[in-house]
């Protein structure tokens, strides 16, 4: 396991250092290579070292999640109708229209304007647009590593205040829609920034 993580860590140093990338650049290019197996590997030990059956409870929440599949499948055709009857009425692009004024001088692509209106609303349709996007695009252009990175730092709010509070019956959402959309707009103001930053255009 060391092995594997000290030769991946060196093989990115070497591509970064033959291609002219910055250290951050190559710092944050290891991170996300290794993260993911870094994770896996510490749920496993930290298990173990609880004294946890890792895969008897694994298999447990599988079931679990299974049932909770089941009660939201109503809402879940609820919310993917209100979405499609939203797109089809060219509600989507009159306000595409609307906020480009503004989103050209935080230099947000007009292209990636769809994918921050969708998001909140729908992963499946936020990832169609994004796949579209990279298709058009090109996956190392700005506007494909934009839309990649948008749609990993936001999360569907109304999606899982309609289904998942739905499902268990709660009505009085209180403060989750503005706690919700408040970190949505965050995650996408700053993967404007990072990707500036790290990626230029």
């Amino acid at each position: 396991m060391l092995d594997s993580l000290t030769t991946a860590v060196t093989d990115t140093v070497n591509v970064a250092s033959a291609s002219g990338e910055t250290l951050f650049v190559t710092f944050m290019k290891t991170v996300s290579s290794l993260a993911v197996p870094l994770m896996i590997f510490f749920v496993l030990v930290f298990g173990v070292i609880k004294k946890v059956k890792v895969y008897e409870t694994f298999v447990d929440g599988a079931k679990e999640g299974f049932n909770v599949a089941v009660k939201i499948i109503p809402f879940l055709v609820a919310m993917l109708v209100a979405i499609g009857m939203f797109r089809a009425s060219g509600a989507m692009d009159l306000l595409v229209k609307v906020l480009s004024v503004f989103t050209n001088r935080i230099g947000m692509p007009a292209e990636t304007l769809p994918l921050a209106l969708m998001r909140p609303l729908s992963g499946s349709g936020s990832l169609g647009l994004v796949t579209e996007l990279i298709s058009t695009h090109g996956p190392d252009s700005f506007i494909g590593r934009l839309s990649s990175t948008m749609f990993g730092s936001t999360e569907t709010t109304f999606y899982v205040l309609a289904v998942y509070f739905g499902s268990v019956g709660i009505r009085k959402t209180r403060h989750a829609v503005i706690a919700g959309l408040s970190g949505d707009i965050a995650g996408m103001f700053a993967a404007i920034f990072i990707c500036r930053i790290v990626f230029g255009g």
